[in-house]
């Protein structure tokens, strides 16, 4: 076998009850868990029993999908299961950095907690909204949003497939355009035009949050979305604070881990989004999730097995 990767999930992914049975089946899930609920109480209500709508919201969909993230890396660690290296998409780069030994548990989850809510207040400021365009190439995607100003390309997930944040007042042309160039586009489920120039007070609160913090190096590799390279020593507080208002380079990353010799990646956390964008990215490699007690057991028993 090759090399392992964690990657760690985004925004998006959510959904009602994620991360209760990881927090039954496993020690070191369940203490993610306990740790958040006593700086952030009400977080284990909202990932275990809160509705979609409240989840949805980007301050309380960060900070939870960073526990459900996190939770289960810890518990393939505590099962023995070590990656080589790790990264993460959107906020999941918080839980990466976390899992990695940058930042304690706590001091991940307070972390991720202060974005999520700058990240609201920025995207309340302006009214956006994401979407997936489809069977376009990159350069037409770009293209066509230079044609519509207040659109911008944010997440270059795939092949032929590269989200957009826009103005809704902007959106509508532009999807139209990408109808007639032959492509499609799928709405998000998010709440606003995230890794985009809108969230540029994010950015800046976000480095004021950072300079306060004690910055640890690395013990793997953590790829950046920034700039789809491994973290330096002392970059963490720049590389995170620039993620958030730029572009999230998946397919590149994914490309860049493939090349560094990895051959079987585990998405941690809630859903399979990941797992999809790394399929479409290179057929060969070998890819499982984890996201509650069930997948967490078998995806130990296919690592043990290879």
């Amino acid at each position: 076998m090759g090399k392992v990767a964690f990657v760690f999930s985004g925004q998006g992914a959510q959904y009602s009850g994620m991360g209760k049975s990881l927090y039954e089946a496993s020690a070191a899930a369940k203490a993610v868990f306990e740790t958040a609920e006593q700086i952030r109480p009400g977080t284990m209500q909202q990932c275990f029993e809160g509705a979609l709508e409240e989840i949805s919201i980007t301050k309380n969909t960060q900070p939870c999908l960073f526990c459900v993230d996190l939770a289960a890396a810890e518990a393939l660690r505590e099962a023995g299961i070590e990656p080589d290296m790790v990264a993460g998409f959107s906020l999941g780069e918080v839980a990466a950095v976390t899992f990695a030994g940058i930042f304690t548990q706590a001091e991940g989850f307070s972390l991720v907690t202060k974005r999520g809510e700058a990240m609201q207040a920025a995207a309340e400021k302006v009214d956006s909204a994401m979407a997936a365009v489809l069977k376009l190439a990159n350069e037409k995607v770009e293209e066509l949003c230079r044609m519509h100003p207040g659109v911008f390309p944010v997440n270059y997930n795939c092949p032929g497939q590269l989200v957009v944040a826009g103005l809704k007042s902007s959106l509508g042309d532009f999807l139209s355009d990408v109808a007639a160039n032959g492509g499609r586009a799928v709405p998000l489920n998010v709440s606003g035009g995230f890794h985009s120039p809108f969230m540029e007070s994010a950015s800046i609160r976000l480095a004021q949050v950072l300079s306060g913090m004690d910055v640890k190096a690395p013990q793997m590799p953590v790829y950046a979305n920034y700039t789809a390279e491994p973290y330096g020593e002392n970059d963490a507080k720049l590389l995170l604070e620039k993620q958030v208002s730029n572009p999230v380079r998946w397919q590149q990353t994914v490309e860049r881990m493939i090349e560094a010799g990895v051959d079987t990646f585990v998405e941690v956390g809630a859903g399979k989004t990941l797992c999809g964008l790394i399929k479409k990215t290179n057929r060969a490699v070998k890819i499982y999730n984890v996201e509650d007690a069930d997948t967490l057991a078998a995806t130990l028993a296919a690592l043990r097995a290879e």
